[in-house]
């Protein structure tokens, strides 16, 4: 009883610890610039959200200014607010709505992870599934976002354009990192780390409020993944402090990829083109997710009775093969709010190519699968193709806005022969994957992290991460993300970098985490509970919460 008091006790000082800190760091954040107040040092000339002040316009206010509701007296300027808010208003909604998607993506991840344990084990599996939501949620709140976002600004569009989701994400200011700028705080020439939104202490702005919904269900992904790798053995205390944990890897990673960190700036700092680029997470979703899920199963080791004496792998049958379909398809629709909804614009005329391209991508990459298990000279197992769909979807995820629809096919036809020599391979290294989330997202993520450094066509994200080259804009008319066959190597290297990063940072931040969360409680149920079923004696009976049964009375 003391040593879950302690635990608690414990939790409760560091979030207050944080939330000090927050208070302490928003007093030194930098100053807000002068367009996000409306004012401008010069009044004869507004700012547009540019630091170098080289572009000037009209500054939206939150709603159209009074007194203009007649089209006769409408002023210019204020037509143009007008529309304007009505674009970030449409932006919100679409946000909103893709983030409920994604959401909703939770139950196909729980269908699909516990149609394929054992029956004896689908209470406890499920459950993971339910409560790493508000677990993760909660830690999103308490310091991921600060940490990921906090000194996001003006996000990866170009120079002198507004983000889309209004001028509020001017808030997210203030971070860390390598080489300070003097003449403009908050600015670093290698950023690390955000440190404005800790408990979302101040945020009142619906900009930033979407945004943080938005971003936190992204992270709910990341965090589920490896209960589907590590399912039937992973014992519950231990999951939910892994649950508290999950998002600082998550965070940090997504801070150095999407929050302006050190990764997105290898364009502007060493000419790795755009920088690193990941549209809506192959790497930074589902290549950490995979590698966390990589680490954990190779610290907790296989279930009781999946290998033989000799080493031979032993088949375990799934459960519930129909659920695990039903699930699948759950999450092929949420993918529909995964990806087109990183475009954070439902006046984003790419939202099309996005949509296709990720369609595209899940389907041939089912087929893809069929055919390889055929060409093993194997039936076409449900689960495999299952698990081809998503492996297509978690590689067009990074590229879906960057490339051509012939593209997309490729890429998800590679995945989909990838998932099922991955998921050989690591079953005969004794790695025992019950779900093949090491494949699907772990291996396919940074597939599809690589792919947008081969097949980005360069028709779209011009200045992405600041990066605009003069060169490329006199050879094609703009200097979109690109990638190796369309004569950008550079961008390869710099997906190359960012898949090398997520990869060897996830897994050792993983091990060492597991390794330690076990001194604290075990990351392991004992062998008779796992052998039983770890519904009962975990999770206690349906209605009887503190009713469990032995091994002797289930005898």
């Amino acid at each position: 009883m003391l040593k879950p008091l302690r635990i608690l006790l414990s939790a409760a000082g560091l979030l207050l610890s944080l939330l000090v800190v927050q208070r302490a760091l928003a007093q030194d954040a930098a100053p807000l610039p002068p367009y996000f107040t409306a004012t401008s040092p010069d009044a004869e000339k507004p700012l547009w959200p540019d630091a170098t002040g080289a572009n000037a316009g009209y500054w939206v206010t939150p709603s159209a200014p009074p007194g203009d509701g007649d089209p006769a007296q409408m002023t210019p300027a204020g037509l143009y607010d007008r529309i304007v808010h009505n674009m970030y208003s449409i932006n919100i909604v679409w946000t909103l709505l893709a983030g409920f998607l994604v959401m909703f993506m939770q139950a196909g991840f729980a269908m699909v992870e516990t149609g394929l344990c054992r029956a004896k084990n689908s209470a406890h599996t499920i459950a993971m599934n339910m409560m790493i939501y508000p677990l993760g949620c909660i830690a999103f709140w308490a310091y991921g976002f600060a940490i990921g976002w906090g000194n996001w600004w003006n996000g990866p569009v170009p120079p002198g354009w507004y983000p889309s989701l209004g001028p509020g994400l001017a808030l997210l200011n203030s971070g860390l990192g390598i080489g300070a700028d003097p003449a403009a705080a908050g600015v670093f020439t290698y950023p690390l780390i955000g440190t404005t939104g800790f408990f979302l202490s101040g945020f009142d702005d619906a900009s930033v409020l979407v945004f943080f919904f938005f971003m936190m269900v992204f992270m709910d992904t990341t965090a589920t993944i490896p209960t589907g790798t590590m399912c039937e053995r992973w014992s519950w205390k231990n999951f939910c402090l892994y649950g508290l944990w999950v998002a600082l890897p998550y965070c940090l990673y997504a801070n150095w990829v999407w929050g302006g960190g050190w990764l997105a700036k290898a364009g502007l700092n060493w000419g790795l083109g755009h920088g690193a680029v990941d549209f809506a997470g192959s790497g930074v979703v589902h290549a950490m997710g995979g590698v966390i899920g990589l680490a954990g199963a190779m610290i907790i080791g296989p279930r009781i009775g999946k290998y033989a004496k000799d080493g031979r792998p032993l088949p375990i049958p799934a459960h519930n093969v129909p659920m695990v379909v039903i699930g699948t398809f759950i999450l092929a629709f949420g993918w529909f709010g995964f990806n087109p909804g990183s475009t954070l614009s439902g006046t984003d005329l790419r939202i099309g190519a996005v949509v296709v391209n990720t369609l595209l991508a899940g389907t041939a990459a089912a087929l893809a699968s069929m055919m390889t298990l055929f060409a093993r000279g194997m039936k076409p197992d449900p689960s495999m193709m299952c698990n081809g769909m998503l492996a297509g979807l978690v590689a067009i995820t990074a590229p879906c806005a960057f490339v051509d629809s012939w593209a997309a096919v490729v890429i998800g036809a590679i995945a989909g022969v990838v998932v099922v020599l991955s998921v050989f391979f690591w079953d005969r290294r004794g790695i025992d994957d019950p779900v093949g989330a090491i494949s699907v997202h772990g291996v396919n993520g940074l597939w599809g992290v690589i792919a947008l450094g081969l097949f980005a066509n360069g028709k779209y994200g011009a200045g992405w991460n600041g990066v605009v080259r003069q060169e490329y804009v006199d050879a094609f008319g703009f200097d979109g993300v690109r990638g190796l066959f369309y004569g950008d190597a550079s961008q390869l290297g710099a997906q190359i970098l960012s898949a090398v990063v997520v990869a060897v940072f996830g897994f050792a931040m993983a091990w060492v985490w597991f390794k330690l969360s076990d001194l604290i409680t075990p990351l392991r149920v004992p062998a008779e509970i796992e052998i039983e079923g770890l519904d009962l004696p975990e999770m206690g009976a349906a209605g009887y919460p503190n009713f469990t049964v032995t091994s002797e009375q289930h005898g």
